[in-house]
């Protein structure tokens, strides 16, 4: 009997700027690896400063996957995500290499190492109609309907239209892909705020002012790449309404409930092998080889 060919995936998961980009690129050159990113907003062009993308050294020194692969105000969900992450990492196999999934997009992961199997989508007309609506009109709609809304941001307008669209109905996922070795990067509270501080003042540093600038007037405030955090806060300060500064705490208040939903998604998770930021690295390291091992050793 030939024996069955083992694929194992590496994941790295955690909140935003614990470093997990850092150790998937330091790991990947390490076990002949390839980052799969699982980031809702890197998949987008054109937005680079405020989404923190590798570098383009990093991209050229080793294979980056899912990452600038739609137009900034196009249209993308987890269930295509999931389909597109799954071909990367099918191709990443045939040849011979480690895929490494890393992101901090919780349900993105989920799709891949839990294969969810998603709901239908809504027609062109209900979505185009729900779009039309404020979130508080939104928010009736979902009440009036009592759809439970707790455990999504409720001030994220897509995510409300979709529990609408599925009547509070959740994808189906099954148990943890097979192989798969899950890896989380934890820190706490007050570093976690001065590490997201550091980052938005590098972001500043860097041209982030001028990049929302003229992507705001490309493409208009409406545009799917201008709600992200780092982006969106932007608005008022263009108008005037805002200080440099005030848009500065803005983005950092933002980012930081950002994590602390992170955290909350990936905590369920009891699969997870936990290391606080910032991480021995040689921890990491052997968790790997002996899992690698195990794998590629077993009948």
């Amino acid at each position: 009997m030939v024996a069955k060919q083992r694929k194992p995936l590496i994941v790295i998961v955690g909140p935003t700027a614990t470093g997990k980009s850092d150790l998937s690129i330091r790991l990947a050159k390490k076990i002949s690896g390839e980052i799969v990113s699982a980031d809702s907003w890197v998949v987008r062009q054109e937005v680079n400063i405020g989404t923190a993308k590798p570098s383009p050294s990093d991209l050229k020194a080793l294979p980056h996957h899912m990452i600038n692969i739609i137009k900034p105000c196009e249209y993308y969900s987890a269930a295509i995500y999931k389909e597109d992450a799954n071909k990367a990492i099918q191709d990443i196999f045939e040849r011979g290499k480690t895929p490494v999934l890393v992101g901090g997009t919780g349900l993105y992961i989920d799709s891949v190492i839990y294969d969810y199997s998603f709901l239908p989508s809504p027609s062109i007309e209900q979505r185009a109609r729900l779009s039309s609506m404020s979130i508080k009109q939104l928010l009736d709609i979902a009440y009036q309907n009592s759809i439970d809304l707790t455990k999504i941001d409720q001030r994220n307008k897509r995510r409300i239209i979709r529990a609408i669209e599925t009547d509070g109905a959740v994808p189906d996922k099954k148990s943890l892909r097979e192989d798969t070795l899950v890896i989380g990067l934890g820190l706490e509270k007050d570093k976690l705020l001065e590490r997201i501080e550091s980052r938005v003042d590098r972001m500043l540093e860097d041209g982030l002012e001028k990049e929302v600038k003229q992507l705001s007037e490309r493409y208009s405030w409406d545009c799917e790449a201008l709600k992200g955090i780092g982006y969106h806060e932007w608005k008022e300060y263009f108008q005037s309404n805002q200080s440099l500064e005030d848009t500065r705490a803005r983005i950092i208040k933002d980012t930081l409930a950002l994590a602390k939903r992170q955290m909350t998604w990936f905590k369920r998770n009891k699969s997870i092998h936990w290391f606080d930021t910032p991480v021995r690295y040689s921890l990491v390291e052997d968790l790997i080889t002996t899992f690698l091992n195990k794998t590629v050793n077993k009948n």
